[in-house]
């Protein structure tokens, strides 16, 4: 399973089951992908 974070997206690579699990997961903390996008992009200019 790999998640890469782009500028103006995600890209999900992996098993049906994997990609399910992560998006539910993330769907409890992020309503948008655009703030899950900007969350990681301040977290990495820190």
């Amino acid at each position: 399973m790999k998640v890469y974070i782009r500028e103006k997206g995600i890209v999900l690579t992996g098993k049906p089951w994997e990609i399910r699990y992560i998006l539910k997961k993330y769907q409890t903390e992020f309503t948008y992908v655009k703030d899950w996008i900007n969350a990681n992009s301040n977290s990495s200019k820190k």
